[in-house]
C-alpha cells in the first residue's frame, strides 16, 4: 500500500488559518508545549502527570465533558497526532465554541476505566484559558485523503504477527509503551490520529449496532478480509484493524438501531477517541443510512436429499438458548424448512431445558424439542424425530438455570440410530470393535475436567433406511471465549480466555475420532458444532492434526471470505465448523453458510448464529 502523504499542505494551511494575533502569541510562546509534544510518539505520553502551560489549539468539537483542540503548528510527523482531549467534566467550556483560537493550561493525565483498556491521553483541569481569535474555519481531516489510511492486518507490533497467537498476554501496550507505527499496526494508527476531527469518506457498517447504538464502519480505503456483503471476515493474520467504532453522537442525537452488514452510510464527521476497550469515532451527528444490500436473505439452498448414503443432508445450528417460551419459534422452524431445505440430520447447540433459565432442578427438554419439531411439521413437510441426553443440573455452562445441550433432529425415514443404547449424563461413551460405540447416543469422556461448565460432546452411530449404510456423528459445543480482553486492548495478544480449555476438549474429541479410524480407516464421520473458534487457532489446529479429519470449508471449496456465521466487534467470523473423514471429503462434498441472522438487524435476528447446511455423500 502506498500510503498518503503524511499531511498535505492544504491540510497544514488549514489547521493554522487564524488571525493575526494567532501568529503573534505563537511568536512570543516559543518555549509552550506543543500539541504534538505532549502526544509524543508512544502511547504514554511524555508529560504524563506533569503540567503544562500556554497550549495553543483550535477547538474542533465540544462534548458533554470536554472539548478538542487541535494544534496550529503541526509538526508534520505522521507518529504525533495534532489533538488533544480536554477533560474539563463540562465546567470549563459553556462560553468556548469550536472554531475558537485558545492557550490554556494543565494537568496531562493517562485515563482508562479498566486496566484491560488502552490509555487515552487528555488534558484536565485545564486554566487559563484565553481566547486568542473566534469564528475559525474547522475543516475534519479526511482519513486515506488528507491522511493516511489505515493498515489492514495487524494491531500491533507485540503481537508476535498474529492477534490470535498463543501464549496470550505475553506484555501490555502501556508496559512496553512502544513507538509509533502508524503505517504498519492498527493501534498505533489510530493513537497517532487520537483526538482529530476526522471524515470517514463512503463508510459502510461492517457490523450490527450494540445495544448504545455503537456501529462498526469501514471507509474508502484498502481493506482485507471483505466478503460479498461489505463486512469484513477474521482470516488468519488478519484481524481487520481498518476498522472504526461509531460512538455516541456529540449532539444527543442517537445512531439508528436497525443498520445492517453492509449497510452504505453518509459520510462521518467525528473525533477519534478511546474509551471502553476501543479506538472509535465520535461523530458530531446521528449516523444515516443511505442504502441497504440486496436481497435481505440468503437464497434457500438447493440441496435435496434422495434418502440414499449418496446425498446426505446435514446441518448445523446454535438455535441460541432455545426453550418453549423463547421468541422465534416459528423463525427458527422456517430457517430450516425453507432455507436448509429440511436436512436429514441437523447438529443443534444450545437446547435448553423445558423450564428455560428457570432454575427449578428440571433437566429434560423434551417439551424444547417437541416444540421445535411442531413447529417444523406445521410449515414443512419432515417430522423430525429427536434425540439428546439430560446434563446434571446447572453442570454445563451457558445461561443460569438453563441446561444448554446438544442434541439432533433427524428425519426418521431416513435415518436411524444404528442399535440404540442411550447413555445417562456421566456415561462415558468408547469405541469399541467394528467401531461401535458402547453407547448410541453417549456422550465423550462426561467426567474429564475438560468440560467443567461446558456441553459434553454428543456421540452418535447412524444407519441410513434404505441401504443400512452406516457413519458416526460427533455434535460439539466447546467452552466460549467469555471474559476475553479486547482486541484492541492493553494485553497483547489479547487473551484468548477459553483458549487452554478448548485446546483439552479438542484433544480428548479428537483422540475419540482417531480411535474410531483406528478400527476402520475408512469410517464415515462428521463432527460439528460450536466450536467458539477459529480454524486456525490452536484448538482446532490441535483438532484437525490429531483427529485426521478434514474441514469441510476446504473440502467443499468454500472462499475464506465467505466463511462466517457470526458477527462480533468489527468482524465477520466463524465459530461453527464441520468437519469430516477422507472418504467423504474426497467425493465433491458441498456447504453453504446460510446467513440468515447475520444479514438482518439485530431486531429480526432469529439466533445470533447462522446455520450451515451440506451435501455428503458417505458411500
Amino acid at each position: 500500500m502506498k500510503p498518503a502523504p503524511v499531511m498535505t499542505s492544504a491540510l497544514a494551511g488549514s489547521l493554522i488559518t487564524s488571525s493575526f494575533g494567532a501568529f503573534a502569541l505563537l511568536a512570543t510562546n516559543a518555549c509552550a508545549e506543543t500539541i504534538a509534544d505532549i502526544n509524543g510518539n508512544e502511547f504514554v505520553s511524555p508529560y504524563r502527570n506533569n503540567k503544562v502551560s500556554n497550549v495553543t489549539g483550535l477547538i474542533t468539537a465540544k462534548g458533554p465533558e470536554g472539548f478538542w483542540i487541535r494544534s496550529t503548528s503541526p509538526d508534520q510527523n505522521e507518529q504525533t497526532s495534532e489533538s488533544l482531549y480536554v477533560y474539563d467534566n463540562g465546567t470549563a467550556s459553556g462560553d468556548l465554541a469550536s472554531g475558537d483560537i485558545i492557550t490554556l493550561s494543565g494537568r496531562i493525565t493517562e485515563y482508562r476505566s479498566s486496566p484491560t483498556y488502552l490509555f487515552l491521553t487528555e488534558l484536565t483541569g485545564p486554566s487559563n484559558i484565553r481566547v486568542v481569535s473566534e469564528g475559525n474555519e474547522v475543516r475534519p481531516v479526511v482519513i486515506g485523503q488528507d491522511i493516511n489510511r489505515p493498515p489492514t492486518e495487524q494491531y500491533s507490533a507485540l503481537d508476535d504477527g498474529d492477534v490470535l497467537a498463543t501464549p496470550n498476554n505475553v506484555s501490555q501496550v502501556s508496559t512496553a509503551n512502544p513507538e509509533l507505527q502508524p503505517s504498519e499496526f492498527g493501534l498505533d494508527y489510530w493513537e497517532s490520529i487520537l483526538g482529530e476531527l476526522v471524515t470517514v469518506p463512503n463508510p459502510v457498517a461492517v457490523s450490527k449496532p450494540n445495544q448504545y447504538g455503537d456501529t462498526w464502519v469501514v471507509g474508502d480505503w484498502n481493506k482485507t478480509g471483505q466478503n460479498a456483503r461489505g463486512g469484513l471476515t477474521l482470516t488468519p493474520q488478519s484481524g481487520n484493524p481498518e476498522a472504526i467504532i461509531i460512538g455516541s453522537p456529540l449532539d444527543d442525537t442517537s445512531n439508528p438501531e436497525d443498520t445492517r452488514l453492509g449497510d452504505s452510510l453518509e459520510d462521518i464527521a467525528g473525533v477519534v477517541y478511546q474509551a471502553f476497550g476501543t479506538y472509535r469515532i465520535l461523530p458530531l451527528t446521528a449516523l444515516s443510512i443511505v442504502s441497504s444490500q440486496t436481497p435481505v436473505l440468503p437464497e434457500p439452498v438447493t440441496y435435496r436429499s434422495d434418502g440414499t448414503c449418496k446425498s446426505l443432508t446435514v446441518a448445523d445450528y446454535n438455535i441460541e438458548n432455545f426453550s418453549p417460551n423463547s421468541t422465534g419459534v416459528d423463525g427458527r422452524a422456517e430457517h430450516i424448512v425453507t432455507y436448509l431445505n429440511s436436512p436429514d440430520l441437523i447438529f443443534l447447540q444450545e437446547v435448553q431445558d423445558d423450564d428455560g433459565p428457570t432454575d427449578e432442578g428440571i433437566v429434560s427438554a423434551n417439551k424444547s424439542l417437541h416444540v421445535l419439531v411442531d413447529a417444523i411439521s406445521g410449515i414443512g413437510s419432515v417430522q423430525y424425530a429427536y434425540v439428546d441426553i439430560d446434563p446434571v443440573n446447572n453442570e454445563d455452562g451457558g445461561q443460569p438455570g438453563g441446561n444448554i445441550r446438544n442434541a439432533y433432529l433427524y428425519n426418521p425415514e431416513v435415518l436411524a440410530l444404528a442399535n440404540p443404547n442411550p447413555g445417562g449424563p456421566l456415561d462415558a461413551t468408547d469405541v469399541l470393535e467394528g467401531p461401535s460405540l458402547t453407547y448410541n447416543p453417549g456422550r465423550i469422556a462426561p467426567n474429564s475436567s475438560a468440560w467443567e461448565d461446558s456441553r459434553k460432546p454428543l456421540a452418535a452411530q447412524w444407519r441410513i433406511v434404505s441401504d443400512n449404510s452406516s457413519f458416526f456423528t460427533v455434535n460439539v459445543h466447546f467452552t466460549s471465549k467469555g471474559g476475553s480482553s479486547p482486541i484492541e486492548g492493553d494485553a497483547r495478544p489479547p487473551v484468548n480466555l477459553g483458549v487452554d480449555q478448548q485446546t483439552q476438549q479438542a484433544n480428548i474429541t479428537a483422540a475419540f475420532v482417531a480411535d474410531m479410524l483406528a478400527e476402520d480407516p475408512d469410517a464415515a464421520i462428521i463432527v460439528a458444532g460450536d466450536f467458539n473458534e477459529f480454524a486456525w487457532v490452536e484448538p482446532l489446529k490441535v483438532f484437525v492434526a490429531e483427529s485426521g479429519l478434514v474441514d469441510l470449508d476446504e473440502a467443499a471449496g468454500v472462499d475464506p471470505v465467505e466463511r462466517y456465521t457470526y458477527l462480533y466487534d468489527m468482524n465477520s467470523q466463524e465459530l461453527d465448523h464441520i468437519f469430516v473423514s477422507k472418504r467423504i471429503a474426497e467425493q465433491e462434498p458441498k456447504l453453504e453458510h446460510m446467513h440468515v441472522n447475520t444479514w438482518v438487524s439485530y431486531d429480526d435476528q432469529i439466533s445470533d448464529h447462522d446455520p450451515s447446511v451440506a451435501q455428503l455423500n458417505i458411500c
